[in-house]
């Protein structure tokens, strides 16, 4: 926390709670979209194994520095769903 006043901390505690949010949201909603798209594919996942996965992992998060985002170019991405394709790639599953 930067900020001094009691205040602006919890302002900055707000947002840095409504980022996590999103991006565990975003990740739960793209796990969601590669179980299905596996399962469609053949491959069998048992809920057993998915009660024990959690979105709230840290490797796709960059904490520090400022990140450089090509707007058009990721819209580009978008498939027909509205969502960016899936990384498919041969899983332990």
């Amino acid at each position: 926390m930067r900020a001094r006043p009691l205040e602006q901390q919890t302002e900055q505690a707000w947002c840095l709670t409504l980022v996590t949010n999103a991006v565990v949201t975003w990740t739960t909603e793209y796990y969601g979209l590669g179980v299905a798209s596996m399962r469609a594919a053949g491959r069998r996942i048992d809920d057993q194994v998915l009660a024990h996965i959690s979105p709230a992992h840290s490797k796709n998060i960059n904490f520090f520095g400022a990140i450089d985002v090509d707007i058009e170019g990721e819209l580009a991405q978008l498939g027909p769903t509205g969502y960016r394709p899936l990384r498919i790639r041969d899983t332990l599953f």
